[in-house]
């Protein structure tokens, strides 16, 4: 349960005008002001002062009520982006499935929209969908329209900087009084217009505590399909969102009691259960760990975390292979070829972090070859820690490999440790290094 610092005054109103339109004042929701990020509210302040309607509006304002601390900030405006151009000179249009402009304030960007609208069935306008998924939406509308159009209750809260009050035309506030996860009309077909939906409900419950009400809930395994149609490259976007910001394991025990487990990471074997995948202690182990290292300030990278979520089926493979006869190095290049390849279908993941994956992989096989004088040259080397780490987890799933760890530790002992950026300054400022005679 998230520990929720506003205290929200009960009942906000009778059920029967729950979807009625409401304005929270400043004295009911209690949001300090000097919380807000002072651009954004720059942002708003100044296309209020040219005529247009402007809030702060989506996530930041639901984080804000709970009494966390958002990331980022949002505008939703009636300024069309060529307007907000006029008031912007400077800011930048982009997009073009969703218009959109940045305004950079004070060295920060901020994602201003256009109030979105309901486009004519059959009418000739920039609105285009594909099987019920949007392909293009620059249809504007009012603000009312705006917030039907949004995804979740919850998200669908727009905050005036200026004034402090909070317009609610969906029931939002009470929701998450609530913890209630609700689609704001048919669930079915707001999945169909954009699936990352699906995942966007299991990361929700597992970021905020909320529950997804009866209709939003159980169309989810049922549509799990529909991810398939979404760009791999977002894919990937939604997998660092569930598992690299600090609820990692809450995110995968939604994702599996959803059953979208399955259908996000094609690559991992299929567990007991539809649409469920295995979870192995070295995956468990994994994400407890990235949990507890965000919720320290300390680094996350991509690349570990493919690691340790493909890893179950490299290491099958990779014993099929040496059953065969071949080397444990030639066995793990080929299953890690085979394992990206299969992830890569439904989620792309960038060269630079499945490379380090390739290479933390590898760094397994190396780890064995322990006789004479070469395996002192590792220690040195780039992702040797990261290899050593993933050793580490490997160790706790299979006790044979416990002895390796003990010899490892030992010979890190009295070796200063060389980290990559070291490494990198080193490359910079030298060059090659000359060889010695």
């Amino acid at each position: 349960m998230v520990n929720c610092r506003v205290h929200f005054n009960q009942p906000v109103w009778p059920v029967n005008t729950i979807e009625k339109y409401r304005t929270i004042t400043w004295e009911e929701h209690g949001i300090p002001l000097k919380e807000l990020c002072p651009h954004a509210s720059q942002v708003v302040e100044e296309l209020q002062n040219a005529g247009y309607e402007a809030y702060i509006v989506g996530g930041s304002v639901r984080d804000l009520i709970l009494g966390k601390s958002p990331k980022d900030f949002d505008v939703a405006t009636s300024a069309t982006p060529e307007e907000v151009k006029a008031v912007f000179p400077r800011c930048r249009l982009i997009g073009r499935r969703f218009r959109l402009a940045h305004v950079r304030k004070g060295g920060h960007l901020i994602e201003v929209a256009t109030f979105r609208g309901q486009a004519e069935p059959g009418g000739d306008d920039d609105h285009e969908l594909h099987n019920g998924r949007i392909l293009r939406d620059n249809v504007f509308g009012t603000l009312e329209e705006d917030a039907l159009r949004r995804d979740f209750t919850i998200n669908a809260l727009f905050l005036d900087p200026v004034s402090g009050e909070i317009r609610d035309f969906v029931g939002g506030y009470q929701d998450l009084a609530d913890r209630r996860l609700k689609l704001i009309g048919d669930p079915e077909v707001r999945y169909r217009e954009d699936p990352v939906r699906l995942l966007r409900a299991a990361r929700f419950e597992a970021k905020l505590g909320v529950k997804p009400e009866e209709a939003t809930g159980e169309m989810i395994a049922k549509l799990a399909p529909l991810l398939t149609d979404v760009p791999p490259a977002r894919l990937f976007e939604e997998v660092n969102k569930l598992f690299l910001t600090g609820h990692g394991m809450r995110s995968m025990e939604a994702l599996q009691r959803f059953g979208l487990s399955r259908a996000l990471l094609p690559a991992l074997p299929a567990g007991s259960g539809k649409g469920k995948v295995r979870i192995g202690i070295l995956l468990r182990r994994t994400l407890e760990n990235t949990d507890q290292r965000v919720r320290s300030d300390q680094p996350v990278t991509p690349a570990f975390l493919f690691a340790a979520l493909l890893w179950q089926r490299v290491d099958e493979r990779v014993k099929k292979l040496r059953a065969d006869g071949m080397a444990e190095y030639m066995a793990i290049e080929a299953a890690a070829d085979e394992a990206i390849a299969a992830q890569c279908v439904r989620t792309s993941i960038p060269r630079r972090f499945s490379a380090v994956t390739r290479q933390i992989w590898l760094m397994q096989a190396r780890f064995s070859k322990t006789r004479g004088k070469r395996w002192k040259r590792l220690l040195h080397e780039q992702r040797f820690r990261a290899g050593y780490d993933f050793l580490l987890l490997r160790a706790e799933e299979d006790p044979e490999l416990q002895p390796l760890v003990e010899f490892w530790t030992e010979a890190q002992k009295g070796v200063k440790l060389q980290r990559p950026d070291e490494m990198r300054v080193r490359r910079e400022r030298g060059g090659r290094r000359r060889r010695r005679r």
